[in-house]
């Protein structure tokens, strides 16, 4: 007889423990589902795409060191047509030439003492030029090339040479636009597990483009735009409050 209470007993406590297990998975349901907010959920999407630059500029200086400021001139003007045709030779045009204002100072004597004295030196001349084109391989070929000109005794102050994709605006549109739609993924993904849905966007907020090397997985607060690179990431962030059904 004991041993028979003792089994019913048993049993009870198995089923007042399966209740009771019952009772906290609802009860722990029902708090992650509370935590929701009412009016709706943030998700952040992003979208990215590979683009090849379609222009590009590259800036140089001829320069020259002379005894004075018209030995000075005289040196680049002699110098600036072998430096176009050589830019001729390489593929480009005079309409993608450009030539600036040239700009110069004095340098004057040292001291032994290493100070400056008044007593002038030599005239240093910058003749700055410009070129573009739409063939940004051809950009690159001739800022190998440009040093090769110090064999003709023609001295070359060279900057980095620049790209830029001329649809990027275009581009940022189309990225938003997917931006947004992994924002909807990522938002679905996240109410599943509380059987909920999303419903209508009450709000698009864009981030800032990173505009960066095609390699590259650098951001900024700020944004970033990669000039150095011919083939670049244009990378766009959306923030987008979905209401929750």
């Amino acid at each position: 007889m004991l041993e028979k209470v003792l089994n019913y007993l048993e049993k009870f406590q198995l089923i007042f423990l399966g209740i009771v297990l019952m009772l906290g998975l609802i009860v722990a349901t029902n708090i992650v589902t509370s935590a929701l907010p009412n009016d709706g959920i943030t998700v952040t999407g992003s979208a990215s795409r590979i683009v090849k630059s379609d222009k590009g500029s590259l800036t140089f200086d001829i320069t020259t060191r002379q005894k004075s400021r018209k030995l000075a001139y005289s040196e680049i003007q002699k110098q600036i047509p072998i430096v176009v045709n050589f830019l001729k030779t390489k593929g480009f045009t005079d309409k993608d030439i450009e030539i600036k204002t040239p700009n110069g100072y004095n340098t004057y004597k040292t001291l032994p003492n290493g100070n400056s004295s008044n007593e002038f030196d030599y005239y240093n001349l910058y003749q700055p030029i410009t070129v573009k084109s739409s063939n940004v391989d051809n950009i690159k070929e001739l800022s190998i090339a440009l040093g090769s000109l110090t064999n003709r005794g023609i001295e070359i102050n060279q900057q980095e040479p620049e790209y830029y994709y001329s649809k990027i605006s275009n581009l940022k549109v189309e990225l938003l636009h997917e931006a947004t739609t992994d924002a909807k993924q990522r938002a679905k993904a996240m109410l599943k597990a509380t059987h909920n849905r999303t419903g209508k966007i009450q709000s698009v907020k864009m981030g800032v483009f990173q505009i960066t090397a095609s390699d590259s997985t650098d951001v900024s607060d700020g944004g970033i735009y990669n000039t150095s690179s011919i083939e670049k990431k244009v990378t766009a962030v959306a923030n987008v409050v979905f209401k929750i059904k």
